[in-house]
């Protein structure tokens, strides 16, 4: 008898929402004729409406639907640019990226990267390519172009922003014979990531030992040509000061990295209560910027330790809840 209660009581709840949402679309996509006239203007109410929008389905996730989101690591400082990498576990993350985001002052500034097929979709698709997110394609010559058009604003205007990527999507198995890597990955979206199953952890496995890299625990191993071309690019905005490196951490009852559908989070009540209450942890730790090394390579290899560390992190988590379910 609880699922269609449930059922009901999440349309109740994101009835509303999903109307505003509209709204908000059709608003930021009547902005984009001003775009080039008054950039600044338009970015920033761009970025004001966005957060009503993400800050609405936070409160019904965690306020309605009592999900608790616990935080550990470094404290990030109020306001500032950043660029974000994080594991990815199910729809449900954004939620944690954005609880931190939140505390930071920064929620309506997040950008996510988007496949560039939304970008025709009426008021939905002009509505992210009016809020810059970028809109990639994984055709290097093409993207290349669209992230020199939403990092220049960023670098030569001193928009703040958090710019979050996913850099765990692996190439199949099949294709293990490449030689470099390192620079024959694309970019990624939210939405295209690859979430951690254990068939894709298998993939992951063969092609890190067919090309001899460490393959971090819990985890797939990261694709580095979209993080580089950001990194790369915010280098030059004196403002973006730092990359941000979340872990994200999920346990339902005694099962670890077991997230919620998404239609969960937004219908169940009770999330972090009951007989198997949901876990949500976020474990942040902030890198300046000017610390990352140089080269493409070397921050390549940067980005595989962190993964590395990250897979270590994880697997401590998971010993220390499995002690507090026992």
């Amino acid at each position: 008898m609880a699922a269609p209660w449930n059922h009901l009581r999440g349309a109740l709840l994101t009835a509303p929402w999903v109307v505003w949402l509209f709204v908000v679309d059709v608003l930021v996509s009547s902005l984009l004729p001003l775009k080039p006239f008054f950039p600044d203007a338009t970015y920033h109410l761009s970025s004001l409406l966005a957060s009503t929008v993400w800050l609405w389905i936070q409160r019904i996730f965690t306020s309605a639907n009592g999900a608790h989101i616990s935080v550990s690591g470094d404290a990030l400082p109020r306001g500032e640019s950043a660029v974000v990498v994080a594991n990815h576990v199910g729809w449900s993350d954004f939620y944690l990226i954005q609880a931190l985001a939140l505390d930071a002052g920064m929620l309506g500034r997040c950008r996510y990267f988007a496949k560039i097929q939304l970008r025709w979709v009426p008021f939905l698709g002009w509505g992210l390519w009016g809020l810059g997110m970028p809109m990639v394609s994984r055709k290097w010559d093409r993207d290349r172009k669209e992230l020199d058009r939403v990092f220049g604003g960023i670098v030569r205007r001193g928009w703040p922003t958090c710019m979050y990527r996913y850099p765990a999507r692996i190439r199949r198995a099949r294709r293990t014979a490449d030689p470099n890597p390192l620079t024959s990955t694309g970019l990624i979206s939210f939405s295209e990531a690859s979430r951690y199953t254990p068939s894709k952890h298998a993939e992951s496995v063969a092609w890190c030992e067919a090309n001899r890299r460490p393959q971090p625990r819990h985890l797939l191993y990261p694709r580095t040509k979209g993080f580089l071309a950001t990194v790369q690019h915010l280098r030059e905005a004196p403002h973006v000061r730092a990359v941000y490196d979340l872990t994200l951490a999920y346990q339902r009852g005694s099962v670890f990295q077991a997230p919620p559908t998404f239609w969960e989070t937004l219908s169940a009540p009770g999330l972090s209560a009951g007989p198997k209450p949901y876990r949500f942890h976020v474990h942040a730790r902030r890198f300046p910027l000017a610390d990352l090394p140089a080269g493409d390579d070397e921050l390549a290899r940067w980005l595989e330790r962190r993964w590395v560390e990250k897979g270590e992190w994880l697997e401590a988590k998971r010993v220390e809840w499995a002690g507090e379910t026992r």
